[in-house]
């Protein structure tokens, strides 16, 4: 029987990890990608690593995504059905500190990318855009027919960048693409700089919690079992074909001529930071210390996804509720502070 295969870039990450063990529990064959970077710890990219290690179907590659000769020696080693990108280097605040690590991963590894996917004629490329698009953005919720142009954060630009690269390349070489813009993801194996696992190992260790903006914060939390599930259909549906009806007039920027599509992949339903905080205190039954801070820069004060289009296209939207979905992170939390 023939295996459908697929390559996972940023197959170590929080996002990676989980999407290749969905993949591979249903019989895909994945090929991963990544460079197991030292941003945050590498013992815990090493442990999701074992995870899928396990699978004989799974195969890895420790590569930069900006060393294009690594990445074409993957592509021409295998005959990829799908490529979803996940790699980059994340974090808004970071981008702040170390601006150049975001030109080199998220725009040169992302034109590597793009670049195998159109000489190895990949029938379909799906790729992680961000949240953090929507910049000074105030319409809320949040909708993929607003425009976006007006990033705070390197971050949030390299993202921008990705989308018009995408469609650049589904213009010029009919490339099949698909952005997936992330709101907030949570879970179990979740990237330690995360506002929820710091909050974690703070009321573990008894340490005060910074809020910032003194509490008035509200995000668009979404459970990472959600993100998989809307990947995993998008890999099985058809790769998107040219809007016949797109309006070069209205120019809306969710759709195109070109195969490309643009999707908010997030809960629906922002939570207020307090809120968060107050049931991580009974998940892990004890009181948080807080310590209440302006608002920093780069930051926004709330991300709410609308995700009409998502469901029309896929129909699927999030659905676990942060009641459900931080337990489930707690409960795993306890567990991984036990042996790591």
């Amino acid at each position: 029987m023939y295996m459908k295969k697929v390559l996972v870039t940023g197959s170590s990450g929080f996002i990676g990890m989980h999407l290749s063990k969905r993949l591979l529990s249903e019989g895909y064959k994945v090929v991963g990608i990544d460079n197991l970077n030292d941003y945050y710890s590498v013992n815990l990219k090493r442990y999701r690593t074992e995870l899928l290690k396990s699978n004989y179907n799974y195969s890895m590659n420790i590569c930069n995504l900006e060393d294009y000769s690594a990445i074409e020696k993957v592509f021409k080693a295998n005959q990829f059905e799908c490529v979803i990108n996940l790699a980059a280097q994340a974090g808004v605040r970071y981008s702040i500190e170390n601006p150049r690590a975001y030109i080199d991963s998220n725009i040169v590894g992302f034109l590597n990318i793009l670049e195998c996917c159109r000489h190895y004629e990949i029938p379909h490329l799906i790729y992680a855009s961000s949240s953090s698009v929507y910049g000074a953005n105030e319409k809320v919720p949040f909708s993929i027919h607003d425009n976006v142009d007006h990033p705070m954060s390197l971050y949030a630009a390299t993202k921008k960048s990705n989308e018009l690269m995408a469609h650049a390349y589904s213009s010029l070489y009919n490339l099949p693409v698909t952005g997936l813009r992330f709101f907030t993801v949570y879970g179990p194996y979740g990237r330690p700089d995360m506002a929820y696992f710091l909050f974690a190992k703070a009321i573990k260790s008894g340490k005060p919690i910074k809020i910032f903006n003194y509490g008035k914060m509200q995000r668009d939390f979404t459970y990472i079992d959600d993100i998989v599930e809307g990947i995993v259909r998008l890999i099985k549906k058809e790769p998107p074909k040219p809007n016949d009806s797109w309006n070069r007039q209205t120019a809306d920027p969710a759709s195109s001529y070109a195969p490309y599509r643009l999707f908010n992949i997030g809960n629906n339903r922002p939570v207020e930071l307090e809120y968060m905080i107050s049931l991580m205190e009974k998940y892990m039954d004890k009181e948080a210390q807080r310590e209440y801070l302006p608002m920093q820069q780069g930051d926004v004060p709330i991300t709410y996804a609308d995700v009409d289009d998502l469901m029309d296209y896929i129909g699927f939207k999030p659905k676990v509720s942060i009641e459900d979905g931080l337990q489930s992170f707690v409960e795993w939390f306890k567990e991984y502070e036990k042996i790591c």
